[in-house]
């Protein structure tokens, strides 16, 4: 009986392991891998949460991984994830912003991709070369935001955007009065990144780089120049709320007080929710040239990872025509990683986003070409000499030779 009794415990037991849950899979799922994915977008309200369902999808369609998501805040996200990668440690995929993606290249923090993807015929958007670094692949964008000239066709003469500088610059002096501006732009230190990002559009729009395809620097390039000078002749116009940042005047904006601004998807998205009854549109940045800024951020796998496969099934499953498909939707206007086609429904609804899209292949990262980890020290240098040309009356010219005399010696010691 004794011997009886001990084998009905046994079996009792395996029953209730197995039944747990209802099915097999409930105690299959205790052995799933557990990864990690660290993203700004996480933290970010509404899209966060759109984001987590979109990645628990990958969770639910995986026997044997399962990822939690990360929310780091945008002001400490590099320093927190660096520090935890330069540690031997830190998350095992990562979404990183095109300056951090070349710094981990850099320092070999993420892992090459070629092999992974290699035979996978993916149709990748025209900004997937910038990926490229040393003719390796160590990432695929994630998140795309292109450039172009949002409107309120209410503010403008005849409800039409300038189709160039010389009708810009006309328009915003008519738009300009009782309260309203013409155009809002950022020209101040306090804002820097957003300045830099404001000036490369301008600087792009003119044919300029900050670099030629060598990488060498072309500060004082003759097309660069332009751009500062055009860059100039709006901040003296009087058409832009000097001063405000881009919090101030993007609400300005909704609140029909500000009739033109050149921004990204993600403010278009922002304008939409925020403004739904405001006809705003848009249209390509009335410059010589289509090129402009973008914000392009990366999906890579952290060097340090324990879960090499489980990682890169992750950036496979990323890119299936469906999962980008529903990535690009929850990201709102941007693109991503593949060439996916809007519905007609949403095209209808936001008709604008055309125009994003149809930006992505002129759109330019907003780095130092070639110098992609020095960008910072070099965009505080331009800003610096922008400033004088735009506060102390200096020649553009002479501010941009300075600029490139200054940025040899003390960026690159030449």
């Amino acid at each position: 009986m004794k011997k009886l009794s001990k084998l009905s415990v046994c079996m009792a037991a395996l029953v209730g392991a197995v039944v747990v849950g209802g099915l097999p899979l409930a105690a299959h799922a205790q052995t799933k891998e557990a990864l990690t994915f660290a993203a700004v977008t996480f933290s970010e309200a509404g899209r966060g949460e759109r984001l987590k369902a979109w990645v628990e999808k990958f969770n639910k369609s995986q026997a044997v991984a399962e990822i939690t998501p990360i929310a780091i805040p945008f002001g400490s996200f590099a320093k927190t994830v660096f520090t935890q990668m330069g540690g031997g440690a830190g998350p095992d995929l990562v979404r990183m912003d095109a300056i951090d993606y070349y710094a981990a290249v850099n320092s070999k923090s993420i892992l090459p991709l070629d092999d992974l993807l290699k035979g996978g015929n993916y149709k990748f958007t025209e900004p997937d070369k910038y990926m490229i670094v040393g003719g390796k692949r160590f990432g695929v964008p994630f998140e795309l935001s292109n450039y172009v000239l949002l409107y309120n066709p209410a503010l403008l003469k005849g409800g039409k955007p300038p189709a160039n500088f010389d009708e810009f610059l006309a328009s915003a002096k008519a738009a300009t009065g009782n309260g309203v501006y013409g155009y809002a732009y950022r020209a101040t230190m306090a804002e820097g990144n957003g300045f830099w990002q404001d000036l490369c559009n301008f600087v792009y729009g003119f044919g300029g780089r900050w670099s030629d395809a060598q990488g060498n620097l072309t500060l004082n390039d003759a097309k660069v120049v332009e751009g500062v000078t055009a860059y100039k002749q709006i901040y003296d116009a009087s058409v832009i709320p000097k001063g405000a940042d881009a919090a101030t005047y993007r609400r300005m904006f909704w609140e029909r007080k500000v009739a033109m601004e050149v921004d990204n998807g993600g403010v278009a998205g922002i304008f939409s929710l925020q403004a739904p009854e405001l006809a705003f549109a848009a249209a390509p940045s009335p410059f010589p040239t289509r090129a402009q800024g973008m914000v392009l951020t990366a999906l890579t796998i952290n060097a340090n990872t324990k879960h090499k496969a489980a990682a890169e099934a992750f950036i496979k499953w990323t890119l299936q025509p469906e999962n980008q498909k529903d990535l690009q939707e929850l990201l709102g206007a941007s693109n991503v990683a593949t060439v996916v086609e809007r519905s007609p429904e949403m095209m209808a609804k936001r008709p604008w986003l055309k125009v994003y899209d149809d930006q992505a292949v002129n759109s330019v990262p907003q780095l130092v070409q070639g110098l992609e980890v020095k960008t910072p020290e070099i965009q505080q240098i331009v800003l610096e000499q922008v400033l004088k040309v735009l506060q102390g009356g200096v020649d553009p010219k002479k501010a941009m030779d300075d600029a490139q005399r200054t940025a040899l010696s003390r960026v690159l010691r030449k």
